[in-house]
């Protein structure tokens, strides 16, 4: 099968940590090719989406990967496209999920464009707010001192952020929280999200990976000493983990939307027994889970791949014509 990655420069990819990269490594274990393209590289033709791509081999050992040149594919004639570009969701982000939509139905696509689109990685999660720390999404100012102030302590953190980027701790009667919270909602002229602190963040904050809407495992990110982030690119350690019974509880009941919403591969992190955000654009952790439970974890997720595109057929022509 071919398998097309819309994803950031492969000479980002971190091989030993990238989930996006065990992926491939797992698929082209399998006897697949992969198709690696940039975001800018996906257009549309005559109601088409097409894609300048070029043919990945990956290795684990140096150079890691390797190109071949380029060449058109329309998108409807691979099996499967993969939706792997790190946020922020931006102006370009939309434009590709829209072009997405004229393959709907004709190929395997993980995560569906239009569930991309509805589901904001920081607001998504509001859907099952029962389950979360208590939480404001405001731009104003006044608004947001009045919620610290009820908390006592809170995070602040933008909605377009990736990897722990913006997120920071504010507390009542702290000399800085005014200026921290001008600054995350530039004056009042920005949403930002603040969330109640949940002091069990020190014992980790824990990533469950889902596929579709099934749990594949869980790893645990604990923060540095001298930081409040627990993300793994922040520099927070991850220890192996399980998923307990009240949080299996919590995804059996967010599982069907999930799915209906076509958001198939996704990680939602938990802190103290509680759902903070779901991470759909391109969730992380594979690696570090496959190495606690001695098996690759990637393979589960390409077998799934296998099982429904083959569902497609591709059509002839997939080299556009000169």
């Amino acid at each position: 099968m071919r398998f097309v990655y819309v994803m950031d420069p492969m000479a980002r990819v971190l091989p030993d940590r990238d989930t996006t990269f065990a992926l491939q490594r797992a698929g082209q274990r399998r006897g697949h090719q992969s198709l690696h393209c940039l975001a800018r590289d996906v257009f549309l033709k005559d109601g088409d989406a097409w894609a300048r791509v070029r043919r990945l081999h990956v290795s684990d050992s140096p150079p890691h990967f390797t190109l071949a040149e380029s060449e058109d594919v329309r998108l409807a004639d691979c099996e499967c496209v993969l939706i792997r570009k790190d946020p922020p969701f931006d102006a370009e982000y939309l434009y590709v999920t829209l072009m997405l939509e004229s393959v709907r139905g004709r190929a395997l696509l993980v995560n569906d464009p239009r569930g991309l689109r509805d589901a904001n990685e920081k607001l998504y999660a509001l859907h099952f707010a029962r389950h979360m720390p208590r939480t404001l999404v405001t731009s104003d100012r006044d608004r947001v001192h009045q919620f610290i102030g009820d908390l006592g302590t809170a995070v602040i953190k933008p909605l377009d952020g990736a990897g722990g980027s913006g997120v920071m701790v504010v507390s009542k009667g702290d000399r800085n929280t005014r200026s921290i919270v001008d600054l995350m909602t530039r004056e009042g002229t920005q949403y930002s999200l603040v969330q109640e602190y949940v002091p069990a963040v020190r014992a980790g904050d824990k990533r469950v990976l889902l596929l579709d809407g099934k749990v594949l495992g869980a790893i645990n990110r604990i923060a540095r000493p001298d930081d409040v982030r627990s993300n793994i690119h922040a520099g927070g350690r991850v220890e192996p983990c399980e998923v307990t019974r009240e949080e299996r509880a919590v995804i059996a009941e967010m599982a069907p939307r999930l799915v209906a919403d076509g958001l198939i591969f996704v990680g939602l992190d938990f802190i103290g027994g509680r759902l903070t955000e779901v991470n759909v654009t391109s969730p992380t952790g594979i690696q570090e889970l496959s190495r606690h439970v001695d098996r690759d974890v990637a393979e589960d997720v390409i077998a799934w791949i296998e099982s429904k595109a083959g569902d497609f057929r591709p059509m002839l022509g997939s080299i556009a014509p000169s």
